[in-house]
């Protein structure tokens, strides 16, 4: 019998110059331990309510702006190492991406740590740093992701800047 996907959002949080947050997970020294925000949709729950959500538990910000979602939903299979309980309900995660900008002032304040949050720490950084330092089996839709949601970025970033500051 083939298990369903677990509905489930990724955030892709940038800053005003374009970096992306990466979130090192709770209590990993593995190099492969950075990832963007993610979570499970609740039942009934719209998706871009649940990523607004996720982003809030998992990091404690608020301060954002809805920029996208991606065009398609992506799924990705759990390998052999994720833990039993979440294998024997589901074959993997089935995601829908959205984007935001962070529009707080200070994202060392805004980005609070809580004992049962997923992350520990943060670092802004860009599409290339985020590539080597994703577990594997999320590789490739990191990769369609930043394609998707990069030539949006750009123009986004881009528009923000001042004509003076260009």
């Amino acid at each position: 019998m083939t298990l369903p996907y677990r509905p489930n959002v990724g955030i892709m949080l940038i800053n005003p110059t374009g970096q992306i947050f990466a979130g090192s997970r709770t209590g990993s020294t593995d190099p492969h331990r950075w990832q963007m925000p993610q979570g499970g949709i609740d039942e009934n729950e719209d998706p871009l309510t649940a990523a607004r959500r996720e982003l809030f538990e998992e990091t404690g910000i608020q301060a954002v702006s809805f920029i996208a979602q991606s065009a398609q939903w992506d799924t990705y299979d759990f390998p052999d190492w994720v833990a039993l309980e979440k294998r024997q309900k589901w074959s993997g995660q089935k995601q829908k991406w959205f984007l935001f900008l962070y529009t707080g002032s200070d994202i060392e304040k805004d980005f609070k740590v809580r004992r049962d949050h997923e992350f520990d720490s943060f670092q802004w950084v860009d599409a290339d740093f985020l590539l080597a330092h994703i577990v594997d089996f999320k590789k490739e839709i990191y990769r369609r992701v930043l394609k998707e949601f990069m030539p949006v970025i750009r123009s986004t970033c881009l528009s923000a800047v001042k004509p003076a500051e260009r």
